[in-house]
């Protein structure tokens, strides 16, 4: 009989095969990744965290407390949140510890907190990425990522080609998926603009600033509350602009960014460059340009791409949102510092320079 061996041993990288099991257990996990996401869709929409949270600071609930505040009468409930739960756990959104008057193997064994990272998921908080959940796991772009290989093979944007129009039209005609959208885009820029207005003081002494495609307004109202003396006006395209709400010294203007915008001392982008390839870029850039005085500046706010290979949390994340754009836009992308000065120099821009920014997001201004 054959002598047995380690994995390490029999099953090398020059075979084609795992060197350690560390490594099989990554593809492995790799391999069935979609998991995590549609698991955590669940979790959001039952508001288990929402339950945990409620319970109050440091609360630590079972499996049953839980399933009891849901409404539902299905007793395997307690044991399938206890599985949602663990996994969640694995990805540190949910502490799990050891339920003390617990002496049965049943899903009463454990109890689950909220973890710090797990508050960016409540329903009741400002600071929350749980409105976004319902844009980038609904069944809209779900489906548009079945274009992504018919796209890398034959051309074309995977969203067009399963939906039949483009992003931008599609927010337009849906008005309750333009709402999931909307309601996203507010939650992710509160996050974001909060940590940027920490860092970031180059609105300090403008006197009038256009928030190109600003969508709803939300950014500007929170650059305008620290900053009132701004006058400020908040310019996209009429569907958006229908439904902006009005806030205080922020005058809506409806228009189409590839045409024209209203002139100001200063313009916003924020998230808006990613949505374009380079040459539509440098058009957007030149309108822009157009309406700013001798000495105005651009502030661009955009993910930046590092240069090299990345692993890190953030780097994940512009990778991530990078192929995003790529299957929703002509020719959207992320871009790095290299990229960004080049649209910058093409659109007739002097001088570029990079400012902190925060959450593996730049802000980047262009000089005229």
């Amino acid at each position: 009989m054959p002598e047995k061996s380690s994995m390490a041993e029999i099953e090398s990288p020059e075979q084609g095969k795992f060197s350690t099991e560390e490594e099989c257990c990554h593809a492995m996990q790799v391999s069935n990744s979609i998991v995590f996401p549609m698991v955590m869709n669940a979790a959001v929409e039952l508001g288990l965290l929402d339950i945990i949270s409620k319970a109050g600071q440091g609360a630590c609930l079972s499996p049953m407390e839980i399933a009891s505040k849901l409404n539902t009468n299905n007793e395997e409930a307690p044991g399938m949140v206890d599985r949602i739960l663990r996994l969640l756990a694995s990805y540190s959104l949910v502490n799990c510890s050891p339920n003390p008057e617990s002496n049965n193997a049943n899903h009463s064994q454990r109890l689950y907190g909220l973890t710090s990272v797990g508050k960016y998921f409540l329903h009741d908080q400002e600071m929350s990425f749980a409105p976004a959940l319902p844009l980038f796991h609904g069944k809209v772009f779900i489906d548009s990522w079945y274009g992504l290989r018919d796209a890398v093979l034959d051309g074309g944007i995977p969203f067009n080609k399963i939906h039949g129009l483009s992003a931008f039209e599609y927010f337009g005609k849906d008005p309750t998926f333009n709402e999931v959208f909307n309601k996203a885009m507010v939650c992710h820029t509160r996050v974001l603009m909060e940590a940027i207005l920490e860092k970031y003081k180059g609105f300090e002494n403008i006197k009038k600033l256009v928030d190109v495609g600003g969508g709803l307004g939300f950014a500007l109202s929170m650059i305008t509350s620290k900053y009132p003396s701004i006058e400020a006006i908040n310019f996209d395209l009429p569907h958006v602009i229908k439904h902006a709400p009005q806030y205080p010294g922020i005058k809506l203007v409806a228009g189409d960014m590839l045409e024209s915008v209203p002139q100001g001392e200063a313009i916003f982008l924020k998230g808006v460059l990613h949505d374009w390839n380079d040459e539509l870029c440098v058009k957007i850039l030149k309108n822009c340009n157009a309406a700013l005085p001798n000495g105005g500046k651009i502030i661009i706010v955009d993910l930046l791409v590092p240069e090299g290979a990345a692993t890190s949390a953030a780097a994940k994340h512009i990778f991530q949102v990078d192929l995003l754009m790529m299957t929703q836009h002509i020719g959207g992308k992320e871009r790095t510092k290299k990229e960004f000065e080049s649209i910058a120099l093409t659109a007739g821009f002097k001088g570029v320079r990079f400012e902190s920014g925060a959450c593996g997001y730049g802000v980047i201004e262009f000089y005229k």
